[in-house]
């Protein structure tokens, strides 16, 4: 039906080689088409702009290609007759593109068109175009690393299809923009940025709960490690990223700490009192006695300039106390007190920072003194509100005999008569 197959081509589209047939078709050759269609007013019966611009087709990955409109626009190849029918069949991108077709397929995209007719989700020609496709390498394409924010952003980014299509992450357009990545790519125009594809996938787009996805809780640490691989290597080995091996899902991974799209610098105060607060929602014990001590109450006013949870712990390899490597292990508190505290002794490490007054097998002298106090105030409070108690009767009855004695008539100064 298309004709004598002259060859074959390789283009990259989105970063892979894919097979294009590069035919030359039996039907009516573009200069045909583009007689009509290549007038700018071109439009079909019902209004819809029909117009293609040959330029532009000319400078795409199919028409670099040599490929004739027939090619996509199967049902024409055999027309003799102009015009055309007004509707044509639909254009099928997986007769040369099958397995970006088939990665398609399995995404969250092409299972809401699927579940919901009349759906907003992306098609092949929102985020390629149709006439002007160009390579993911090259800069004018919206697929090239620069630009796709936007290109995600036409609909992450849109609150009405954020409300059509039910998104339920909302705009995270704008929360990426304001991103330590997003940034890198608006503003410095950084190509080894993460961009959307880089976490989600280009065509296999997978919801983060299922298990395939790039984006599903237990694949985060292998996607973020995709770029930030040394820090994916402390994390495997510290008490989360072990945690998370054995099926613990409670374990926390990257986007617990960093989130998802709004990732910031970690060097920021605002981020550094934020993450005290993340860790707390787990270790909430750990976080209610740290708020207790003179390095929590000087965070918790907004500084940063004291000791926070990864000063003592670390970041991302996080050892239990027993593991000889973990920064607070008896080998080594000492050394990592002296960070801040560089004249510190052995003795200095006797001071415990996450002391808890109700803990008495941990902290027996805290506990005594705590209970003390605790009666000790209860106590001269007692006393006091009682003795209050009692005095009250007597002040009332002095008032009323002070009251009546100034009222009385011979209370009065004494009067003679001259």
């Amino acid at each position: 039906m298309l004709g004598q197959i002259l060859g074959t081509a390789f283009v990259a589209v989105m970063g892979t080689a894919v097979p294009v047939l590069a035919q030359k078709a039996a039907g009516p050759p573009n200069d045909t088409c583009l007689a009509c269609h290549g007038d700018a007013d071109a439009k079909s019966g019902t209004g819809k702009s029909v117009a293609v611009d040959a330029k532009k087709f000319a400078q795409s990955v199919h028409g670099g290609l040599g490929l004739d409109c027939v090619a996509c626009h199967t049902d024409l190849a055999e027309t003799t007759e102009f015009p055309h029918a007004e509707k044509l069949a639909r254009v099928t991108c997986a007769t040369c593109h099958d397995q970006a077709s088939a990665a398609f397929d399995t995404s969250i995209h092409a299972q809401a068109r699927r579940q919901t007719p009349g759906s907003v989700a992306p098609t092949c020609v929102d985020c390629h175009t149709t006439h002007e496709i160009r390579s993911a390498k090259d800069p004018e394409s919206r697929t090239y690393p620069l630009n796709l924010p936007d290109t995600c952003g036409r609909c992450h980014g849109d609150p009405s299809i954020i409300q059509q299509g039910g998104i339920r992450a909302g705009n995270v357009a704008n929360l990426y923009r304001d991103s330590i990545h997003g940034k890198a790519i608006s503003r410095s125009g950084l190509l080894v940025a993460a961009n959307c594809t880089s976490c989600h996938g280009g065509h296999e787009i997978r919801p983060k709960a299922d298990a395939q996805s790039r984006v599903h809780r237990a694949n985060v640490p292998s996607t973020c490690g995709a770029c930030h691989a040394g820090i994916k290597t402390q994390y495997d080995a510290g008490v989360h990223g072990q945690a998370l091996a054995k099926g613990d899902g409670r374990a926390p991974v990257c986007a617990d700490c960093h989130t998802a799209h709004q990732i910031q610098r970690s060097d920021i105060g605002s981020w550094q009192l934020d993450v005290i607060r993340e860790c707390g929602t787990c270790h909430a014990d750990k976080i209610k006695t740290y708020r207790d001590t003179f390095h929590g109450q000087v965070t918790s006013l907004g500084f940063v300039r004291v000791a926070t949870c990864s000063s003592c712990h670390g970041a991302h390899a996080v050892h239990p106390r027993t593991d000889p490597r973990s920064t607070v292990s008896d080998a080594r508190l000492l050394e990592t007190c002296r960070q801040c505290h560089v004249s510190a002794t052995s003795g200095f490490i006797r001071y415990d920072p996450h002391a808890d007054k109700n803990d008495r097998a941990r902290n027996p002298v805290l506990f005594y003194s705590s209970r003390f106090m605790t009666w000790l105030l209860a106590g001269t409070f007692g006393f006091f509100g009682l003795h209050a108690l009692l005095w009250l009767p007597r002040g009332v009855i002095a008032r009323r005999q002070k009251r009546s004695s100034e009222s009385s008539p011979d209370a009065g100064p004494d009067q003679t008569s001259g």
